[in-house]
């Protein structure tokens, strides 16, 4: 599967980019040489995918009015997920996230074999604040699947270059494994007690100073800070992982994890002594006040795996998705 990465495009390039696209569809299926039995590639047209970033402003509007119904029409997977439980809270009374007006994209255009619903392509937007944006084609439209996932380092160059085509991980046997695996190895380091100073036993690594070096110690010091509540954690994987093979047969992958906590009082008490989250925050979400609860907190990422899978955290976005009264495990 193919890239195209357009850089920056120029005032000049916006117009002869919407011109050329006027009266044609945005994906469009090529079909397969006669006599070949491979599948139809699906093409992503630029007008399309600018009129897809182009519509966040729309999302922002979404979020402002606190319309639950339009920021679901906009999103999808993990972001819908998010937003629904979020927008719920909104209108309780919680502080709606605030989408900021972001520009100077460049944009990575996959061709795709999986039909028109189910393409993808992402972006990375330099202003005002560099942050990638995923836009998946779900029920006949591009939606939000993922972003903003503000930068916390430097961004990579997808294999070929700026101006030349990439590679889809998926279909680069030296990216491949190491893409599809990260996921899962995120939730094997984040779940080991032992790998706080950097020698787990599950045998996953990050660099020292790595967002998730930080949030490993986050977890596991949190039981402690709660007592004499008691406080257990979970981490799982959030929705299907996205990947760019980049140059030397590494990966750059877009996924998503759900930490989930539960926090309830010790024996013979019916409140909780240090609760983790505002009661506020509590009655947004479920209504009213709560001795047990549960909160599931969603980590959207872009992660770099080199061609030894070694890992570091690109972008990193972290919100508060829910909150349940009870020891459930959170919606998902």
């Amino acid at each position: 599967m193919a890239f195209l990465v357009l850089r920056r495009l120029t005032a000049l390039g916006l117009g002869l980019v919407l011109l050329a696209g006027c009266g044609t569809e945005g994906v469009r299926e090529t079909p397969p040489e006669p006599g070949a039995t491979s599948p139809a590639t699906v093409e992503i047209g630029t007008a399309d995918a600018l009129a897809a970033f182009d519509g966040l402003g729309d999302l922002s509007g979404a979020w402002k009015d606190r319309d639950c119904g339009e920021i679901e029409q906009l999103t999808t997977g993990m972001e819908r997920t998010v937003g629904s439980r979020v927008c719920a809270a909104a209108r309780e009374g919680r502080s709606a996230p605030a989408l900021r007006a972001y520009g100077d994209p460049e944009f990575l255009l996959p061709a795709g074999e999986d039909g028109e619903d189910g393409a993808w392509f992402a972006v990375l937007a330099r202003k005002p604040a560099p942050a990638y944006f995923v836009f998946v084609r779900a029920d006949g439209r591009w939606r939000l699947g993922a972003g903003p996932i503000p930068l916390v380092g430097k961004a990579p160059e997808a294999e070929g270059g700026v101006d030349g085509t990439a590679v889809d991980a998926v279909s680069d046997p030296r990216a491949a494994v190491g893409a599809r695996l990260a996921p899962t190895r995120h939730v094997a380091f984040l779940t080991d007690p032992t790998g706080v100073n950097g020698n787990g036993v599950s045998g996953v690594r990050f660099a020292s100073g790595d967002p998730m070096r930080r949030l490993l110690a986050e977890l596991v010091r949190a039981p402690g800070r709660v007592r004499p509540d008691h406080l257990s954690t979970d981490v799982r994987i959030e929705g299907p992982a996205r990947a760019l093979a980049l140059p030397g047969g590494g990966s750059l992958v877009f996924h998503a994890l759900r930490v989930v906590f539960t926090q309830k009082p010790r024996s013979g008490r019916a409140s909780l002594a240090h609760p983790r989250y505002r009661a506020a925050d509590v009655r947004a979400f479920t209504g009213g006040a709560a001795t047990t609860v549960t909160g599931s907190e969603i980590l959207v990422l872009a992660t770099r795996v080199a061609k030894d899978n070694t890992m570091t955290t690109v972008g990193m976005r972290r919100v508060l998705a829910d909150i349940a009264e009870g020891s459930g495990q959170g919606s998902g």
